[in-house]
């Protein structure tokens, strides 16, 4: 039987599109799927100089693959993934790699590496990022577990990752389910800068009354500049599109009511648990959830009417938003790699917020110019707890946290929804308070719960009977 170097177990548009991959840097690979179709068809879209099978067989894709086999599952998260794992595991040996590259909770993930190291087998979660035309031509990649076994994997992965600056955005992370909490925390952060930029597009159009063409100018030309990133880009692209049969810009006649998979819901329960703030990111959940309720919100808008500010005078509106997205998009990445630190702390990952940035520069749906800034931070200081006590950061922030303030006090006056703005300036303004109010919370919480507190002048705990 012919060997091959790879398999993955799902030939959806990601499992398809891995394999091709991976076939154009010349590796064997082998794929399954229950449905013939799909098997064939991963043939099918093969160059006769690819070396790729398609198959049904469990039994015989397995057998197929030279050992130590190397095997990835993209299959649906929960149940599917362990279906499929019990169907390969009759005809696995010692030593043998199991990586799941979906969007999997990481407490499943740390009880799969458990359950299958007691049958002398590897299990790896990896976060992939980048969407179908990364998957064929270069993705991010997240993977965690055995940093022995990972040697099985790194020069397939390293091959077919995207590249900045001839460096591959793959890299072993950590062990246990690293790869999949920081696949889960990217995309947490992924749901904030989303949000932000739809906040500063609706300032823009409600607050401003921007034609939709300006406003896609005005994304595009950002793009540019500093505020340069996938996610700004295709936001550009989506603004310019129209709708063939209306003629009508094509993001006018799309539902508001938002959908979501679950990743950045995870992010902000974790958060909470982890005592790590996150204010941009819950904003950004927050505001999905929201948006379901269109019916009521319908109601609301012609129940609860505000009386709008006039627009004051300024030279230019567009750079203050600039400099307001760029700020708070800084904040979010900031808020997210914190919680990455402290959840390296607890679970012992081992996590190098470095590398991390580094891997997130390219493939990946929050790659951004910005993120070489931030790889540079940490390289100069690795155990930096917040990227807002590097210099360089933080005078980007100083520099521009006039325009965020003058952007959120516009939204207010204008009745513009912007939360999550106002939570990556209650951040920022937050974190750099010397002195915050809890003082009176702690004392609050002594008053109706004898909870006691501790002094600032004198050490030891405390308890007062406030009246």
């Amino acid at each position: 039987m012919e060997e091959y170097d790879f398999g993955i177990v799902g030939l959806g548009v990601m499992g398809r599109n891995l394999l091709l991959n991976m076939a154009d840097h010349h590796f064997a690979v082998a794929g399954l799927d229950l449905d013939s179709e799909k098997a064939a068809s991963l043939v099918k879209e093969a160059t006769a100089e690819q070396k790729v099978k398609g198959t049904t067989s469990a039994e015989e894709f397995v057998k197929s693959i030279r050992k130590p086999r190397a095997i990835m599952l993209l299959v649906p998260a929960g149940k599917p993934v362990d279906s499929a794992i019990n169907s390969l595991l009759p005809f696995l040996e010692d030593g043998d790699i199991i990586v799941d590259g979906g969007n999997t909770n990481f407490p499943d993930t740390d009880r799969r590496v458990k359950e299958l190291k007691e049958k002398n087998l590897h299990f790896f979660g990896m976060g992939i990022s980048g969407g179908e035309k990364g998957a064929r031509f270069g993705p991010s990649m997240m993977p965690g577990g055995d940093k022995q076994a990972y040697e099985r994997l790194r020069p397939i992965f390293e091959a077919i990752a995207a590249k900045v600056n001839g460096e591959p955005c793959v890299a072993y992370l950590g062990s246990g389910s690293a790869g999949n909490y920081v696949k889960m925390v990217h995309n947490g952060i992924e749901y904030g800068i989303m949000q932000l930029i739809s906040e500063v597009y609706d300032v823009l159009k409600k607050a401003l009354n921007y034609e939709d063409d300006q406003i896609q100018k005005l994304f595009e030309a950002w793009n540019q500049e500093e505020l340069q990133s996938f996610l700004v880009e295709i936001t550009a692209i989506v603004l310019k599109k129209k709708d063939e049969e209306t003629g009508k810009y094509l993001v006018n006649l799309i539902s508001d009511q938002a959908k979501a998979k679950g990743t950045g819901k995870w992010t902000s329960q974790n958060a909470m648990d982890l005592q790590a703030p996150i204010p941009v990111i819950d904003a950004a959940v927050n505001m999905r959830d929201l948006s379901k309720y269109k019916e009521e919100r319908v109601k609301a808008a012609a129940a609860l009417l505000v009386e709008k500010e006039s627009v004051p005078s300024a030279d230019d509106w567009g750079n203050k938003l600039k400099d307001a997205l760029y700020f708070a998009m800084i904040s979010t990445y900031a808020q997210g790699l914190v919680q990455l630190h402290l959840a390296s702390i607890e679970y012992q990952y081992g996590l190098n917020l470095e590398v991390i940035a580094k891997i997130w520069r390219g493939g990946c749906i929050i790659r951004a110019s910005l993120l070489e800034d931030f790889r540079q931070a940490y390289q100069k200081d690795p155990s930096l707890p917040n990227l807002l006590l590097d210099k360089n950061i933080g005078d980007i922030l100083i520099s521009k946290q006039r325009a965020i303030r003058d952007v959120v006090k516009l939204a207010i006056d204008q009745g513009v929804p912007v939360p999550a703005l106002m939570a990556a300036l209650g951040y920022f303004d937050g974190y750099r308070s010397e002195k915050l109010p809890t003082n009176l919370v702690q004392a609050q919480r002594d008053y109706f719960g004898a909870h006691t507190y501790e002094r600032i002048d004198k050490t030891g705990v405390f308890h007062t009977q406030w009246d």
